[in-house]
């Protein structure tokens, strides 16, 4: 005994420590992870007064501290600092530390793209902090995404995208693991989300993770943040264009360990304009919930409730035309989610997702208009022909949904992803028409009241899809990473499974020089849940009976980026999409067209005015093929110093979509040649800073009238379906004439002038207010340019000929908005 003494005291003077401290000494190990991934944190620094040490590549740590109360200081960068209370004695500690991403707090505002390291090559971050403060996009992620490379949006007053020429149906938003139907609000104009309660986005604009599927073009992934845990009581409330916004959130009572989040928003504006005017203008209301309670180190539970309500009925006159429109709409968005996330040892995570949701949206509308695109050819206002509107429609979506997520570290540089997925669909779509169609759409079945569609509709789908996937995260080497997976989808309305492999690559060649890669199949199922985003409606009563089947698309990309200095990367891309068995509305056959010919009795000096050319129906076919391909450049700014005033972002795309439908090869919708987008920041003082917003781009394209033609009017049955067209006359016994689109073989063959639209923003921070209050000026369209989404034809009285002449007019496009915002923090 007393030689082993000896030994232990000589051993404690060589180390410069006393015998009696060397007795006292114990340990504690553990990992640092992210708090909402669960994954772990690399290069965590964790340290207390008689010790430090940093996190592995596993995000592991181990420290010798002596016995007693200590107090561990975890430090990462990006993440908010954390303290944990541990108690060391003569067993091993063991603890597991979740670090919140430092992002959504943050004092200043910096704007700046940011591209994530592993894996695809089009990912890119945008933070809740840029969306509140890029000038233009009125606190909406998604006109904040319209200025990244191959994004565009599909109208200046929506809020819809299109990625890479494909169309809005085409893209899948995710919000905690959960699909999402409707993201939008206020028909489009605002996003459903609210930046301030969200701690991040991700868009991945093509070769996206097979994690996720049933969409063809990109996907864009929210996570709603957790409240804090730093106070017992938080909160701020903030105005802006379009509503009013309260959050309060704080830590779980007592030893509970978590935190729950409130917020409300609410359109402003009607509460004031419908005592005045008497109606119920357009308006919304949500309210979201978040409660997180860590059960345990590594156990979370998570409980998200949304609910969400619009609401008009509001009636509209224009006494120069005598116009009357009526519009009712009710539309309710329903969301709770239950989530357990879990390690299962010291290797594997486990999160599973238990999900119901409800959307459901009624509209009506009613009135009697003027046509400026239907007259005699005679003088005076009186001989513009008159439209009745009168329509009703109802979509329903309920997705109750099953989602379980395995990872597994093989090893330090191997991480094995599994899952599943499964969604009990029932859908909904009805409508009843008993007013004029909209002749102004070349295509039959196009969503705004096409001339193609059934009068009555009433059809339900019960659309039940599952998928499962596994991915590979694999570095041989310490610069390069591989990333193949495999993804296989099934699909109850098409009656299929799709095979979706898919692979991504990451070398890093050093000098600031990555190379990306990434290259799969991937499938989207029938469903009216997609047509919910449509330009175009097909019905899906009886799906299988027509024989439609999931469509497909393979995307190849490839890129390089560069970073020439902290905070400075810039990147070039390449892609290539390639589409198959693309449902559209098939053409008619030349049976169904001989015997809508036959309605028509006109006489002879007007038989040209019939329309006898094939039409597009609402009857589905996977009748189309398609490819996209452009090439992207990105350049950002992120400051890493104070002393840096600008930040912020340019990007171009060239970029060309096409499709081949109906016989003929033609311009997508959303085909845009060229895009530029220059966003940035620039602090001018402390506590003041100047934002601005400029785009331009390549127009759409289009369809353009090719002539005019006799009007029809419609002698009906008792139950309102047509038997006899007539030529439409007015008072006098003139012909009404309007426009002519043509056939299919004019779809699309006109191209809308050059977008252009500058936004400027102002945001001012009181020095007294210690950054609690910010205040902001933004002006949407500065220039005030009237930027043209389509053209409406216009007929006017011809003196000179025996039919009215055709003019236009620019329509679709923003007028000069100025707005004032306000926000405290508390």
């Amino acid at each position: 005994m007393l030689f082993t003494r000896t030994i232990v005291a000589m051993l404690a003077l060589v180390c410069g420590v006393s015998p009696t401290l060397a007795q006292q000494q114990g340990s504690i190990s553990g990992i640092v992870r992210d708090a909402y991934s669960m994954r772990p944190i690399i290069d965590a620094v964790v340290e207390s007064k008689s010790g430090r040490a940093a996190t592995d590549k596993d995000g592991r740590f181990h420290l010798a501290l002596p016995r007693g109360a200590a107090r561990l200081t975890i430090a990462a960068d990006g993440y908010l600092t954390e303290q944990v209370d541990v108690t060391v004695d003569a067993q091993p500690v063991s603890v597991e530390v979740l670090l919140l991403a430092r992002a959504q707090f943050k004092e200043e505002v910096v704007v700046a793209g940011k591209t994530r390291d592993p894996g695809a090559a089009t990912s890119t971050e945008v933070s809740p902090l840029e969306v509140r403060s890029v000038a233009g996009a009125a606190e909406n992620v998604f006109r904040v995404l319209q200025t990244l490379p191959g994004v565009n949006a599909t109208a200046d007053f929506g809020s819809r995208l299109s990625v890479r020429g494909g169309g809005p149906d085409q893209n899948l938003t995710i919000m905690d693991g959960v699909e999402i139907h409707n993201p939008y609000r206020l028909f489009g104009l605002t996003s459903a989300f609210n930046p301030e309660t969200v701690q991040a986005f991700e868009l991945t604009s093509g070769g996206f993770s097979p994690k996720y599927g049933d969409r063809l073009s990109s996907l864009l992934v929210i996570e709603n943040r957790q409240g804090t845990q730093k106070q017992k009581l938080a909160g701020s409330a903030s105005l802006s264009l379009t509503d009013a916004n309260v959050i309060v959130e704080g830590a779980l009572p007592g030893d509970m360990k978590g935190s729950w989040l409130v917020s409300g928003r609410r359109t402003y504006y009607d509460l004031i304009a419908n005592r005045i005017t008497g109606t119920s203008l357009p308006s919304f209301a949500d309210v979201q919930a978040k409660g997180v309670w860590e059960a345990r180190p590594g156990r979370r539970v998570s409980l998200f409730v949304l609910r969400s309500r619009e609401s008009t009925d509001a009636n509209f006159t224009d006494s120069a035309k005598n116009n009357r429109l009526g519009l009712t709409n009710a539309g309710r968005n329903d969301l709770v989610t239950l989530s357990f996330s879990t390690t299962l040892g010291a290797r594997t995570t486990s999160r599973t997702i238990l999900s119901w949701y409800q959307y459901s949206d009624d509209l009506g509308a009613s009135g009697n208009l003027r046509n400026d695109a239907a007259r005699s050819n005679a003088p005076g206002d009186a001989a513009f022909a008159r439209s009745t509107l009168a329509f009703t429609r109802r979509i329903s979506v309920r997705d109750a949904s099953f989602r379980q997520e395995f990872g597994v570290t093989v090893s330090p540089a191997h991480l094995l992803e599994a899952g599943m997925e499964v969604h009990a669909l029932a859908t909904a779509w009805g409508w009843n028409i008993s007013g004029d169609r909209n002749t102004s759409q070349a295509n039959g079945s196009s969503a705004e009241g096409g001339t193609s569609l059934p009068a009555v509709l009433d059809s339900t789908a019960l659309a039940n899809r599952a998928g499962v996937w596994l991915l590979d995260r694999y570095r041989p080497f310490s610069r390069v990473t591989l990333e193949p997976g495999l993804r296989v989808d099934w699909s109850g309305l098409a009656r299929q499974s799709v095979v979706s492999p898919r692979f991504a690559l990451s070398v890093d060649l050093g000098g600031g020089y990555r190379i990306r890669g990434s290259a799969g199949r991937f499938a989207q199922s029938p469903g009216y849940e997609k047509l919910v985003q449509s330009d175009y409606f097909v019905d899906l009563t009886g799906a299988a009976a027509h024989g439609i089947t999931s469509e497909r698309s393979v995307h190849v990309l490839g890129a390089i980026e560069h970073a020439f200095a902290p905070g400075l990367l810039a990147r070039v891309e390449g892609y290539y999409k390639s589409f198959d068995r693309l449902i559209v509305g098939r053409l008619e056959t030349p049976a169904e067209t001989a015997a809508r010919v036959a309605l028509y009795a006109f006489p002879g000096d007007v038989a040209a005015s019939v329309p006898a050319a094939p039409q597009i129906t609402s009857v589905p076919s996977n009748g189309a093929t398609g490819r996209a391909y452009g090439v992207d450049v990105f350049v950002s700014h992120q400051p890493t110093d104070a002393t840096e005033r600008l930040a912020g972002w340019a990007s171009y795309t060239f970029g060309k979509a096409d499709i081949d439908s109906y016989g003929r090869r033609y311009a997508f919708d959303y085909d845009r040649r060229h895009a530029i987008s220059l966003v940035g920041t620039y602090r001018l003082m402390r506590g003041l800073e100047l934002a601005a917003t400029f785009r331009i781009a390549s127009g759409f394209p289009y369809t353009p009238v090719i002539g005019l033609r006799v009007a029809a009017s419609a002698q009906a049955d008792a139950n309102g379906v047509a038997t006899r067209y007539v030529p439409q006359v007015d008072a006098n016994g003139l012909y009404v004439w309007t426009t002519d689109l043509g056939g299919v073989s004019n779809l699309n063959t006109g191209r809308l002038p050059v977008f252009a639209r500058l936004d400027l923003r102002a945001t001012f921070r009181p020095r007294w207010s210690g950054s609690r209050w910010q205040i902001y000026v933004e002006i949407i369209n500065a220039l005030n340019r009237s930027n043209a989404g389509g053209f409406d034809p216009v007929l006017q009285y011809n003196p000179n000929g025996n039919r009215p002449l055709l003019t236009y007019t620019a329509s679709g496009g923003l007028p000069l908005i100025p707005s004032v915002g306000v926000r405290y923090r508390f």
